[in-house]
Formats: C-alpha cells, structure tokens, sequence
C-alpha cells in the first residue's frame, strides 16, 4: 500500500468565520487574534502524523533537547517547574534580605539559608546525627522495639511500618489511623526478589556496597558484614509484602481492628507499648491494617532477627532519611546511589535547587503565600474556574448518553459528580507554622523539628471533624490531583501556565493540554479505582452488578492495550499497574474534546496557520505529554509508577478517538489505526 505523507491535511481559510467566544483568548477590543499555539519546530516531519503521533509532533525536540544532568527525564512537566524554582528562589533570598522580615518569612529565610550554608555542614560532620545513633544502640531488648519504631516513625522514618492519619474509608466524616507495610530502601519489594536477573542482581549489590558505604561514614564497626545483615533481613521483608497491584484494592487493605484485636494478631509484639509512645494510646480512631499477613510475618521475623542486624537496619534508616541534610559525603553517597545508580541522574541539581525544593516539602504553604501574591493573578483563577465548569458540563452530558451503562448507575454517578469540590490556585486557610523553631545553623534539627510538628499536626487531627479545607500540595506545585475520600479535585496555582496553558493561543490546543488535564483528575472519580467511593467519600458499591461488569470488560480492553507497549527492548508497560491512570488519560482526552465542541456552541471552530481547531487540538495534546527519559529511569518506572510513559499516553488514548481519525485522516493501514472494534471508550 503507498504511504501517505505525515504532514496534517491543511483546511482551505474560511473566507468568513463566526464570531466564538474565546474561553482563554485575550478579552481587550483590539488585542491581536490567537495563535495557534504549537511549537512547530517540535515537529518531525520525517514520520508521519498517521504511524506515530508522539514522535511526529514531539521528534525533533527529543531528537535536540538533552536532559539536564541533574535530571533522570526531561519534559513539560519538568520544564514548568523548573521555570518555578528561580522565582520561588526569588522570594527566599528577599526574604533572607529583610531584617524586618515577618515572622513566617523569616522562618522561611532561616530554613534555607541553613540549607546553604555548607561551611557549616562541613564543620559539624555527622555530629547532628549523634543523639540519634546513640538511641538505636542503647536498644538492649526486644521490647524496647515499638518505643524506639514509634520515635523513629516521628522523625519521618517508616521502618517497618508506617503509620497515617487519614479518612476511614467507610465512614469519611471520621478519621482513621492507617498502618501499613514499609520499611525498605529500595524502590519495589520486586527489586529484592528477582535472583536470576542479572540487572536485579546488580542493583542489589550496589545497594549493599551503598549501605555500607553510609554505615562506615556512621563509624559503624564492621560495616560490610552489617551491610549484609541489612540486605537480607530487607529481603525478608520484601517476601512478606503485597505487589504494587495488589496495594491497589482499597477494599482489601481496609482492616479494622481494636488494639486487643491487633495484640492478638502479634503477641509478640507490643502494640499498647507502640501505641503510648506513639502518643495515641487515648484516640478512639478506628486502627485499619493494610495487609495484616505482613504484620504477623514482621513479628515473626522481629523474633528471630539478632539484635545486631536490627540495630545495623535502624541506623541505616537513620543515615538514609537523613544523609541529604548532613555534610557533602554524606549527601554526595546518598546521590550516588538513589540519583545515579538506580535513575541514570549524572549530576545533583544545583544546590539553590535542593534548597527550594525542601522548603516547598516542609513550609510549601508559607513559600506558597509569596508565590500567590507575586505570580499568580486573579484572572488565572477565573479562567480555569471557567473552564472546569466546562469539562464538568461536558462529563455530565457524557454520562447521559453512555451506552453501556444503565439508568441507575448513572444516576449514581451523576449524584457522585454533582458532590465534587474544585480547589483552584490555592487555600482559602493557610497551614500555622508558627510553633515550629527554625535555627539558621542547625540544618537537620529544623528538617527533624518539621517532621516531628508535621507528625503531631497529622495525629492531632484524630478524634476531630475531617478538615475538608486542606490542601496536599502547596500552589506553587506543577501537579493536580483527584482524592477519592473527599471527592475533590485540586490544581494549583503554578500549573495554570506554558507549556500547559497560553495565553496567547486560542481555545482548541489550550483545551487539548490542560483541559485533558483537568478531564484527567475528574476522570479519577469514575477510575478503577475511585469509581469504589461515592460522592461522599465513602468506599461503597454503588453499580449495578451487570454495569459494573461492563466496565470491567472494558477496563480489562484497554489494560491489554497498554501490556503491548514496549518502550525499550525487553520491556513492556505494565498494564495492571497503570490501569487507573490509563484510564484517566483515555476518558480526560474524549471529556476535554467534548468541552472544547461544546464551547464553540454549533460554530466551525477557526483555521489558523493552516490547521483546523481539531487538530490544533489533539497536536496541543501530544506536545504537553512530551517527555525524554534516560533508560535507567525509565526501566526503574516501568517498575514502580503508576503512570504509563509519555508515547503511551499520546498515542494509545489517541488511538481510541473517533475523532482523531477524522482530523489525520487516519485509515487502515497506518500505525496508528485501530479497527473500530477494537477502540476503548470508557468515559
């Protein structure tokens, strides 16, 4: 069959266009008209449009752009929020200029110009850590095990287990303490379970040599035979911990049980001791077990682990959470495995960059403050107000006319939509950091003071009202996210501009890049996985049983779809994993276009450069989802992240688009095609 050129077939000018309300166009009489908003030397015009979208809007940039060496991939994500740190950069040094600074900006200044001064790291050595070392070798018995896990779990370290705070899934008026397995330094229980794999076996070499080389900065004695001890009590962990699929089931992980039920569970293990040190031994919150199989088998092997080998796993915790707020060899170890080794990262970012990037992670809401009122004006939060109104008008109708699902459960689910909260830009209620002491030459007593306050902040929420008001990011992340037990969905300030959002283009590519967004997160409500909790928060079965299948089948379609990715050689996206995500970027694309058709209301939308508004916006779309990957961390993610890679998240749900066919004029034949019977549509 001859092959047809790639390039997107060129619509004549209308000699004469309707007049059509602009969502995101400059409103000023006068202002110039939008463009298309394409970066048109992205393109590759050596692959056509119709084999492979991604590579033909995204080929010569991937081809051009190196990723920077503090970064393991590079892409539009990566591109906003580096455009973000100078400016949060900014506002520290102003704040680090001001002698009479406000209390939260000099709380700020204090935090990261301890972080800058190196000197002083340099001079103090592993000194701050000390005390810390010290506790983890008075351990003398096995019962002072839950008093020195609750400390540890105060300080930000998970060993073993972690524990939260966070809704009850059946009851989401009330708060819930959460436990669940934790406690390993490697990314996936798989990487310590795959012997015959040589790439498994050399990253666990490497961790040990790392974990060694961490301990012997400790002064530890006899460093490469604890390091040992370590990787193997680690593996025996490993076995006793669920897969990544199966911590996907909510329903599975939700195990009440009182604290006589969770003694007896463990007897060996003194839970009422764990909780008194934990400060919760008076909370009437329900204590819901994630796997309680791990529970039972960590007690076991607490029972028959020497002393030695636990106190050699503490200190390891120890020097791991805390190595990037010590002195260079330590932060440069710490780099040289989790940067280098594991992700391929050649270099650490600059160190202004760590530095902004801890304060966004401690104090995100005070930085977040300046942020608000520096760069991110009213306007911006009107427009996208506006344009999540629009994607939720579009899910709605969407919902009216799904073939495949029954009066009932849409009704269901329109109910469960109509209870959906929209955060935008930022609190309406900043988080108090008033309390907490920030001293400029003490580095890792102010990130611990943090993790400690942050830790009484989250365990004082027990036995309260849910606050619905809060936020999990700070406005200055380039993120958004759905949460299934407050049915929200939140975008925060710094993601409402380029290469997501331009002003200066028209309607179709701002639709196809943060409308699909926006469509994205909305589409979490009805994913695998959110479509268990209803509008209230609640893990509850609100299908009907043959709708329900019905979606299954579906899900189970596209999953398939997503299994034959193979980025790399050798390996494949893994489907299952990826399932919720997929699903969102497949239902956030058809609900975005949906939005997009509707806000033309019946006129054609405009030619402009020569490309219909249809194309404009599945070409927006594909070059907001551009991202290069180095290998190592491509592999590491296939592993691990719940998201596909980028070509996978341009071309399968562009795959599925009636109405990306008509705009490419794609046909049977071409690499892009998928027979009709074979497309997924879900939402």
């Amino acid at each position: 069959m001859k092959r047809r050129r790639m390039t997107p077939r060129l619509l004549p000018l209308l000699r004469l266009l309707p007049l059509v309300p602009l969502l995101f166009a400059a409103g000023a009489r006068g202002a110039p008209p939008p463009t298309a908003g394409i970066d048109r030397a992205a393109i590759d015009p050596a692959v056509r449009s119709q084999d492979d979208f991604f590579q033909h809007m995204n080929g010569r940039w991937l081809a051009t752009t190196a990723i920077p060496p503090d970064r393991p991939s590079w892409g539009a994500y990566q591109q906003l929020a580096d455009q973000v740190l100078p400016q949060l950069r900014t506002l520290l040094d102003n704040a680090i200029a001001q002698p009479d600074a406000t209390p939260d900006s000099r709380r700020l200044a204090d935090f990261y110009a301890s972080y800058m001064d190196e000197d002083r790291l340099e001079q103090l050595g592993l000194t701050p850590l000390r005390e810390e070392l010290a506790r983890v070798d008075a351990l003398s018995t096995r019962q002072q095990l839950p008093q020195l896990i609750a400390h540890l779990q105060q300080l930000g370290i998970s060993a073993l287990y972690s524990v939260t705070v966070d809704q009850d899934s059946h009851q989401a008026t009330r708060y819930a303490l959460l436990l669940d397995q934790d406690g390993l330094g490697l990314p996936d229980r798989d990487d310590y379970l795959r012997p015959d794999d040589a790439r498994a076996a050399d990253l666990l070499q490497r961790y040990q040599r790392h974990v060694a080389q961490m301990l012997t900065l400790a002064g530890v004695a006899d460093a490469d035979a604890n390091a040992r001890a370590v990787l193997a009590f680690e593996q025996q962990l490993a076995r006793l911990q669920w897969t990544a699929e199966q911590l996907r089931d909510p329903a599975a992980s939700y195990n009440p049980r009182t604290p006589a039920q969770l003694a007896a569970l463990t007897p060996s293990y003194d839970w009422r001791a764990y909780l008194r040190a934990a400060g919760l031994q008076d909370t009437v919150a329900p204590l819901i077990i994630g796997q309680p199989g791990y529970f039972q088998g960590m007690a076991a092997l607490l029972d028959r682990t020497p002393l030695s080998t636990l106190q050699a796993y503490f200190k390891w915790q120890l020097l791991h959470a805390c190595a990037p707020y010590l002195n260079r060899a330590a932060a440069d170890a710490n780099f040289a495995f989790y940067g280098q080794a594991l992700s391929g990262t050649a270099a650490q970012p600059p160190r202004w960059k760590r530095g902004v990037r801890l304060i966004n992670d401690t104090l995100g809401e005070a930085l977040g403050q300046l942020y608000v009122r520096q760069y991110f004006p009213p306007e911006r939060k009107q427009r996208m107000a506006a344009l999540v109104r629009n994607l939720l008008d579009a899910y709605r109708a969407d919902i009216d006319q799904l073939d495949w699902m029954g009066p009932d459960t849409k009704r269901a689910a329109q109910a469960k939509l109509a209870k959906l909260t929209v955060k935008i830009g930022y609190p309406d209620r900043w988080r108090d950091d008033s309390a907490l002491l920030v001293r400029r030459d003490d580095l890792l007593g102010n990130v611990l003071r943090w993790r400690q306050s942050d830790y009484a902040r989250r365990i004082g929420k027990l036995d309260g009202p849910v606050d619905r008001a809060e936020w999990g990011l700070p406005p200055q992340t380039v993120n958004a996210y759905y949460n299934p037990q407050l049915n929200e969905v939140v975008f925060p300030a710094a993601m409402l501009q380029a290469p997501f959002f331009d002003a200066d283009a028209d309607d179709a590519v701002n639709y196809g890049a943060i409308g699909a967004v926006i469509g994205h997160e909305i589409s979490h409500a009805f994913d695998d996985h959110g479509a268990r909790y209803d509008g209230d928060g609640n893990l509850r079965d609100w299908w009907r049983t043959a709708d329900h299948q019905a979606f299954e089948d579906r899900i189970a379609r596209l999953t398939a779809q997503y299994d034959q990715f193979s980025p790399l050689p050798g390996q494949h996206v893994n489907g299952a994993l990826t399932r919720d995500e997929n699903i969102a970027d497949n239902s956030g694309l058809a609900i975005a276009y949906q939005a997009w058709t509707r806000s033309l209301h019946g006129a054609p939308a405009p030619v402009i450069d020569g490309l219909s508004g249809e194309q404009r916006f599945y070409m927006g779309y594909a070059q907001s989802r551009r991202v290069k990957m180095l290998d190592a961390e491509l592999i590491r993610r296939l592993k691990t992240d719940v998201h596909a890679p980028g070509a996978a998240r341009t071309n399968i749900p562009l795959r599925n688009q009636p109405d990306f066919y008509r705009a490419f004029d794609v046909q049977p034949g071409d690499r892009m095609y998928l027979p009709p019977a074979q497309r997924v549509r879900i939402w």
